[in-house]
């Protein structure tokens, strides 16, 4: 019995001293994207120079912690330490990131430069920092690709069709969704809106958002308009028929300047395949008997022989 408790006594005095006495101090409560944040290494044992003592950032990229420091060179702080301030304050180590962006949200940590030292580095520190991007609406069921070019502002849709409108948007975590009609009282608990066999009076504004849903404040909105034609509207007038005028006028447009171009380029060629040897008759200089340039002959003359 007693030895159980000389190896616990042991244990608990090995985990004392192999505790790192540095501590990496930061905001506790979710941070909104634009935030300004302070990071503060401290020694909870007062035992370190905190003059040795730095940050470094992990670069999630290339897997390689990267010392913060206010006196690197241009090139470093240009690619690495742009968007902080490091300060040494009092013997206090600050970390100061104004207006913080989502990709600097670490993990961060303090290192000691004393070898001497335990375990010479504080525990790994990731700022919760909350974003939402734009909401956008677009029809539902299109490609990454496609829902870019069918990006919906003002919809135009003929009497009778069916309509699938979609909300998305990037956020930090998964928003919760709402569809919501100006004018009325109802509210649709999905990123999807799905109107059957529209009629006239299914037209209107209607306003699609995406709320955080551990931060309430942080909520984004779109709102879109509805425009329900005639029957017998033609097909070019509604939204989906002007964007197939769109795509094959810019589809024609590029045709054309490749048929101009082949053509130029394969005339160009037959051009120097058929071209002869140069004739500059201009450079061709008489030769006359008399000067010293003129060729043996035994005719008396000064005519040009050429």
């Amino acid at each position: 019995m007693r030895g159980y408790i000389f190896i616990t006594v042991l244990a608990f005095t090995f985990l004392q001293r192999s505790t790192a006495s540095l501590e990496l101090k930061g905001p506790t409560e979710p941070i909104l994207e634009g935030q300004d944040v302070t990071l503060e290494c401290v020694d909870t044992e007062s035992e370190l120079n905190m003059s040795r003592v730095h940050f470094e950032r992990l670069s999630k990229y290339r897997g390689v912690w990267y010392r913060l420091e206010s006196d690197q060179v241009y090139f470093y702080r240009r690619c690495f330490l742009y968007d902080v301030d490091v300060r040494r304050e009092d013997g206090r180590l600050l970390l100061f990131i104004p207006g913080i962006q989502s990709w600097s949200e670490g993990p961060y940590r303090c290192v000691s430069e004393d070898s001497s030292a335990a375990d010479n580095s504080s525990q790994l520190f990731t700022i919760p920092i909350h974003y939402m991007r734009e909401v956008a609406v677009h029809r539902a069921g299109l490609g990454y690709l496609t829902r870019y070019f069918n990006s919906v502002q003002d919809l135009k849709v003929r009497l009778g069709d069916d309509v699938e409108l979609e909300c998305s948007t990037s956020a930090s975590e998964a928003p919760e969704y709402f569809w919501a009609k100006e004018g009325e009282d109802w509210l649709l608990a999905s990123n999807k809106l799905k109107l059957e066999k529209v009629r006239e009076q299914d037209g209107g504004r209607f306003t699609c958002s995406a709320q955080s849903p551990t931060v309430r404040s942080l909520m984004k909105k779109r709102t879109i308009s509805i425009t329900v034609l005639k029957e017998d509207a033609a097909w070019y007038k509604t939204t989906s028929g002007h964007i197939f005028l769109t795509v094959a006028g810019a589809g024609l447009i590029l045709l054309v300047v490749v048929i101009a171009m082949t053509t130029y380029l394969c005339r160009r060629a037959r051009q120097r395949k058929n071209k002869g040897p140069i004739d500059d008759r201009s450079q061709k200089k008489p030769i006359y008997r008399a000067s010293v340039e003129s060729l043996p002959s035994s005719a008396s003359d000064k005519q040009p022989l050429v």
